[in-house]
């Protein structure tokens, strides 16, 4: 991420902030479908996303657009976020979809734990590749597409996830579905000034080991974390931690992958 898309997506998430309990799940579903919009329009992306263009014009020209459709919140939003300056026009669709996911997040009702829900979607995609197929496609029905999410998702987890889940799914932007629910899962994290720690293990930890490890992590990286744990047998014995690109790994698969290549050395 380039230094002025980093300013232009602070002063966006600012701007999200500003309306308080005004964004809620609608704005972002409004800031869903706008961003397919700016996607699927070349001439659009290209001026909204130009560094050069005259902040004003752009606000106006999304005033203009997006005005008559969508919700007042949302179309503060984008205004907020066309007058910034972007690296290039991959961020700016990230930035639209950022903004929506945090206006989830943070309109949420309590207790909704959006990106737990997001992992254990992610986990049912992982163990099912018919399933990430079907949801990847580029060839299927994107209304059929929304659709499958729904009767995935039906009574399973909160309209705030499947939200999120259909939006990835329908707007994809070069990631996998797993990729995109993990990037999610961070943004949901951030939202509430959590790092997500994702915790591998071949069995199921117990809860008060879980906590001392979760106590033990935020106190060697100084945040506060949001564990998130994905049981894996390839893992055999021990665990491996992934905290943003850092990975602890003191797992007996590591080692004995290690052992394999000092032999082999």
């Amino acid at each position: 991420m380039g230094s002025a898309t980093r300013e232009a997506l602070a002063r966006s998430v600012s701007a999200l902030a500003a309306q308080g309990t005004k964004a809620d799940l609608a704005t972002a579903e409004d800031l869903f479908a706008a961003g397919r919009v700016v996607a699927d329009s070349a001439q659009l992306r290209a001026v909204v996303s130009d560094p050069s263009a005259d902040p004003k014009g752009k606000a106006a020209l999304v005033s203009q657009v997006f005005g008559p459709q969508l919700s007042a919140p949302a179309v503060e939003l984008l205004v907020a976020i066309a007058g910034q300056r972007w690296s290039n026009q991959t961020d700016l669709l990230a930035a639209i979809e950022e903004l929506g996911i945090r206006a989830i997040a943070q309109s949420a009702p309590v207790g909704t734990d959006i990106a737990s829900e997001l992992f254990t979607f992610g986990g049912a995609v992982t163990s099912n590749a018919d399933l990430e197929l079907a949801l990847r496609s580029k060839l299927a029905d994107p209304a059929a597409k929304g659709a499958l999410v729904d009767r995935l998702l039906a009574g399973k987890a909160s309209d705030q996830t499947a939200a999120i889940v259909r939006q990835l799914v329908l707007q994809p932007r070069g990631r996998s579905i797993r990729e995109g629910l993990r990037e999610a899962a961070r943004v949901v994290a951030a939202q509430s000034d959590l790092t997500i720690a994702t915790v591998y293990t071949a069995k199921p930890l117990p809860a008060d080991q879980l906590e001392r490890l979760g106590a033990g992590l935020a106190k060697k990286y100084g945040a506060k974390l949001k564990i998130n744990q994905i049981v894996d047998t390839a893992v055999m014995g021990g665990l491996r931690v992934q905290i943003g690109d850092d990975v602890i790994d003191g797992s007996i698969a590591s080692r004995i992958n290690d052992l394999r290549l000092q032999l082999a050395g």
